[in-house]
Order: structure tokens, then sequence, then C-alpha cells
């Protein structure tokens, strides 16, 4: 623990720098009628210390790989990186700050990456900045420990994070910021903004924890007490961060700067008043009296904008770390390489060349095992083609079957691709979210499917924000047996397949998962669930062509004229094929349709989904799940075999005969839509 007194106040021209951040937060939010000026307010100076004296990036470049990266976990004060984004020269014009929070531009109301230059990850859901900043630090310790040679550092940079109190408070802080202790990520420096306040007023009622224990608990190095309005006081504490982020024993930092929230408003600073609410004309033009601060709304002087203005020495540092690149390029070619294609995002040629040869490989060795069984033997075949998979588990290694041969086990002071999360599903999934938007790392994480509810909001964020995730969720349905209602997912996978751009499979066998995780590998643009079983599956699809697979659904076996249609996932795609044989003896043919991902066969063309679940004939969807999602497939007048009542503690074959998924209940079913 480091202590720090008060040093010499902040100079005119960094003052005024605060007050430009200040006025453009009243401003914007004044003319939206919405927002939060108090955060930005309070963190001025803060921001000040940190983006003019310390932060290394470059407006003009905000892809940079060795950038610093910068996470405003607190995102609802989204009017402070705006305002620091186009003072130091971002593309992002005066206009765009003007409209905040308006339809289409380029400062919504909590910052969204991909939509804002220099937005690094999507911020409001309090807690999960901090987490992806975890996630970036780890990268990024990673990354340096990987490519790094002797002479030849092309990977050394800091995750800088604001956060408040409501990010302290919420649970998902205590998982990740644990883990950072554990795993020694010194280069994380992350600056807490104690104003005391909340949207209910003074927290002392909700919040009296003992943060800087706390977080020395964790393992982390903490400087307590900074004056939070003094730049001076609050570069030192980050100087001091960074100077012991070098030594073998290094930690992540905690700053605590005191601050008081609205700073600079006459009648509201302090309050909660302040805190998600314009401030009002009256109050404004009595700040710009007290603050000295003529200029007229949007208005920043030429000084000041000079003073912020990063582009050259943003420039300047970026030329530098190209020709150590260069360097590095002559003595490591085929390094430097690498290095390039895995932060592009880009999959190797090896994995294109070699892909349809594993998916052959694994469809024709396949046996009868379990799907979760079947997803490690896919990561034991795609793994050596994926040099950037980052795997790993929340405690249940064993059990989701994350790792793979030849992975390498991460710990806090060596390199690893298969990390021990601890029981911290929330965390993982955020921290998955975080090494994404880090790039240079495939990651994905392992739990049972029924703590997907654990961990969604991440999944949603990821989903939200684009991350190629891919996520390992296990024991899929009341097929785990005996551990009862409280661990048999029932609507889980339903609810999945409600979060926008999340892809959802549920294989029925090893040649379906394989093509699911080349899915997810390859999909650029968006996460991937993958609902696995804990029972052992017979194999159903191993002469099913990859490409029609791929398609999230087909038909797996048909009948010359098919008088139906039964539709199933996952372990109930065998019950399918039995049902057809049933009623092919008695004279009634039908077609199966194997559909492991409801989610991608909706965006294949009208025509291909017609063809597979021809609008004539009638339906019968199967699966050990909530039946609400199937309606949208066998209509109105069609049956769904589902489950929507909890589970029951008993074997897996007793409970898939109690509730219903038999052979002669498929079959009545079908009977019942023909009579």
């Amino acid at each position: 623990m480091t202590s720090l007194s008060t040093v010499p106040t902040s100079s005119p021209i960094e003052r005024q720098m605060a007050n430009a951040i200040r006025f453009l937060a009243m401003d914007a939010v004044q003319k939206a009628n919405s927002g939060h000026p108090g955060a930005p307010m309070g963190m001025a100076e803060m921001a000040v210390a940190l983006w003019g004296r310390h932060l290394r990036h470059n407006p003009t470049n905000p892809a940079w790989p060795d950038r610093d990266r910068f996470v405003l976990s607190n995102g609802h004060g989204s009017m402070l990186i705006y305002a620091l984004l186009h003072l130091t020269g971002y593309d992002l014009p005066i206009e765009e700050l003007q409209a905040f929070r308006q339809l289409h531009s380029k400062t919504p109301g909590h910052p969204e990456v991909g939509m804002t230059p220099g937005v690094e990850t999507t911020t409001g859901p309090l807690g999960q900045g901090i987490a992806n900043a975890v996630g970036m630090a780890m990268a990024e310790k990673l990354l340096a420990a990987e490519f790094n040679r002797d002479g030849h550092t092309i990977v050394d940079h800091y995750t800088y994070v604001f956060l408040g109190d409501g990010c302290m408070m919420e649970g998902i802080s205590h998982e990740v910021c644990s883990l950072a202790g554990t795993w020694r990520l010194s280069k994380l420096i992350a600056l807490y903004d104690d104003n005391g306040i909340s949207i209910d007023g003074h927290v002392e009622g909700w919040f009296a924890d003992d943060t800087p224990k706390r977080f020395e608990a964790y393992g982390w190095h903490v400087i307590r007490d900074v004056n939070g309005h003094d730049v001076e006081a609050v570069s030192a504490a980050i100087a001091a961060a960074k100077a012991q982020a070098t030594r073998p024993d290094g930690k992540p930092t905690l700053i605590c700067c005191k601050t008081v929230i609205g700073q600079g408003a006459p009648s509201k600073a302090g309050t909660h008043d302040v805190h998600g609410a314009p401030l009002g004309d009256a109050e404004i033009a009595a700040a710009r009296e007290a603050l000295g601060w003529p200029h007229a709304p949007f208005e920043v002087p030429a000084d000041v904008r000079a003073a912020w203005d990063a582009r050259a020495r943003g420039a300047q540092a970026e030329a530098e770390w190209t020709q150590r690149f260069a360097a590095y390029r002559a003595a490591y070619p085929e390094l430097a390489a690498e290095f390039e294609r895995r932060m592009r995002g880009e999959l190797s040629p090896r994995y294109h060349a070699e892909r349809d040869a594993v998916l052959q490989k694994l469809a024709a060795e396949a046996k009868t095992v379990a799907t979760r069984k079947a997803s490690q033997l896919a990561l034991d075949a795609l793994a050596p083609l994926l040099p950037e998979f980052l795997g790993g588990s929340a405690d249940l290694t064993g059990s989701n079957l994350t790792n793979f041969k030849g992975c390498v086990p991460g710990g806090r002071d060596r390199w690893g691709n298969h990390w021990s999360y601890g029981v911290r599903e929330f965390g993982m999934a955020a921290i998955m979210n975080g090494i994404a938007l880090h790039g240079g790392y495939l990651p994905y994480g392992g739990t049972f499917l029924t703590f997907s509810d654990y961990s969604r909001n991440a999944v949603r964020m990821a989903a939200l924000m684009k991350q190629r995730v891919v996520h390992v969720f296990t024991h899929d349905s009341i097929g785990l047996g005996e551990d009862g209602p409280t661990h048999q997912p029932v609507e889980h996978t339903a609810s999945l397949r409600l979060i926008p751009n999340l892809d959802v499979w549920r294989p029925a066998d090893t040649a379906e998962t394989a093509v699911a995780w080349c899915a997810a590998v390859e999909r650029a643009d968006g996460p991937t669930a993958l609902v696995l079983s804990r029972q052992n599956l017979p194999v159903v699809a191993s002469q099913a062509r990859a490409s029609d697979i791929a398609r999230g659904g087909y038909v797996l076996s048909d009948a010359p004229g098919a008088r139906a249609v039964i539709i199933a996932t996952g372990s109930e795609v065998t019950l399918a094929l039995q049902a057809q044989q049933r009623l092919a003896e008695a004279g009634i043919p039908v077609r199966v349709v194997s559909m492991p991902s409801t989610t991608v066969f909706d965006r294949q063309p009208r025509a291909y989904r017609d063809e597979v679940l021809p609008p004539a004939l009638p339906a019968v969807a199967v699966e050990a799940g909530h039946p609400d999602g199937w309606y949208k497939y066998v209509g109105r007048e069609g049956r769904i075999i589902g489950l929507a009542r909890f589970g029951e503690s008993a074997p897996a074959a007793a409970l898939f005969a109690y509730f219903g998924f038999t052979v002669d209940n498929v079959c009545a079913a079908v009977q019942e839509l023909l009579a």
C-alpha cells in the first residue's frame, strides 16, 4: 500500500483543460435534455492527468496495436470520453457532441465500440468495463510473453480504467479484480472516482466497504487518498503505478481518487441532483461565472485546444513503435507475420487449407460420445490450426472438457492457452469480451448451461459488440440426470436464442459439433454458444455434408412422399430418427430435419428454408427444453414435445421417459396431426 500526500496544484492551462471537459459535458447534456453530467465534471482533472500526461495513443490511428487501452467503466459518464476523443484529435467533430444521445450520432448515451472512434469497449452495465479491462490486460500480458524477444519488445502497453462506486458495488467487480490480483496483471491501472454519490444519494447507507483494504486483499497495489482534482497528485499516482508494474512482483494498481461529483456546479456539486440529469440553464450560467469560462456552449478556446491536441505526439509514438516492429520483422519474420495476422483477426491459411479434412476425419471416426466430448475432440483437431485459441472454464474443466491435447495451463507467472477462472461465470464471460476486444486471441470458456444465467449479461454484451467469443455450455438438459432441477436447464437454450446476434448451436453428434465449432471460429461478427450434452449420443450425421450442417438446419433423413416433418436438435435427433422408422413400419413416411442452430437457419434464404420445411407439410418439433420458440416452425396447428416445467432428480433415461421424450409419444404426435 502506498499513500501519497497532496502535491502542488494543477497548472493554469491544465485547469482550463479540465474546464473544457466540464462545459462540453454540461452543454451536451443540457442540449440533449438527457445524460449524466456529474461524473465527467468530477473526473475532469483525473482525465487531464491520464490523457494529458501518460496515455500512449494515436488519435489518427485508433487501431494502433500497441496503444494503451482506456476503459470508462462508469459508462453513464460518456460525455467524458466523448470530450476527450474530440479534444485530443479523434474523428469526432464538435457536431457529434452537439448531437449527443440523438439518433445515428457517434455519441450515444453510453460508449459503444465500433460506433465512436477511440472507444475500446461498450460500457453501461456497471462493473463490466473493469471486467473487460482485466481481459485486455490479460491479453497484453500473454501476447508480450508469446511474441516479445530479447531486444525486441513489440507488446508493451497499459490498460487504464476509470470506475466509480456503482462498478465497485456490482458483484462482477469482485470476481474479476480478484483474478487480476491473482494473475498479477501489473499493467492494469484503475482510477477509482470515489465521490460517495449514486442515483439514490449518498452511498454510505448502502456501500460502506473499506475498498482499499478489499483490493489489498485481492493482491493489488493500492494508492490511497489522492486528491482527484489535483492533476499533479493524480499524475504522480499514475507514475508510481507504472513504476511498480515493471517489477517482477508487480501488481495491478488501484488509485483511490477523492472527488466531488459535479465539481464546478455552484449549488449542485456533491449531490445526487447532478448525477443523472441536466444542470439547467441557470446552474450552467452560474458555473461559467464561477469557473471563469466566458465561452459560448460548445466553444473551446484555441490555446486549450492546442494543449489537448495529441495527434503529433501520438503519431510520433506510433512511428517509434513502427521502427521497432520493422527491426523485429527483420529478426523474426515469421513471428511478425503471425502477430499481424492475429491482431487483424484473420484465420491462418493453414486453417483454411486443412479445415475440410479435419471435419471429414472427425465425421468418419465418430463414435457414441457426449457432445461435450465431441467438442473436445474438435478442439484437439482444430487447436493446431488455431494458435490464437485461448480457452478456459469456470472451475469445470473436467466436466466442460474445454482443454485439448497439448494445451498449456495458464498461471500468474507463466504463459498459457487454457485458464482456470474459478467459480466466476459472469467474470469469465466479461473477461473473454475484453480479450476479444483487445485482439490477438480467440477466447472461449465453459460452464454448465444452467449457469449461463450467471454470465448472461456479458453474453449479451458480446452480441451487442459483435465480438468473436465462444461459450461452451454443457449438461444441456434433463439428460444430466441425478443433479436434479437446480442443474437441469429448461428455459436456457430458448432464452439464449432470444439474444440478437448470438448464434446458438445444439448439435446431435461429433459431425455436427465439429461444424458448430468451425462456424464459431469463422464468425467474425458475433459470439457463439455451443449447447452440449453430458450423456452419450449415437452417431447420426456422419454422412451429412458439412455444408448442409453449416446452414443450421437440414434434411437429415428423408422419405419418398413424406407426409410430415419431425424437427429435432441435440439428443432428441436420435429420438426423431427412431420415430421415423416406427412410422415407416406403419406406412407413414416422414422427413427428419436436424436443426442444430435455429439462429443460423433463420438467416438462410426463404427458398432454402421452405425446401427443408415445406409449408404444406405438418410438423412436430422435439427438444428437451422450453417449447415456445418452436411455434414459428410448426405453426399453431403443429405439435411440440418439449419441457415447460422444472426437472426432477433421477437417472437420465428415467427422466426422458417420465417427461414424454419417447418414440411412442413422438409417433402419437405425428399421427394426431395426420388424423
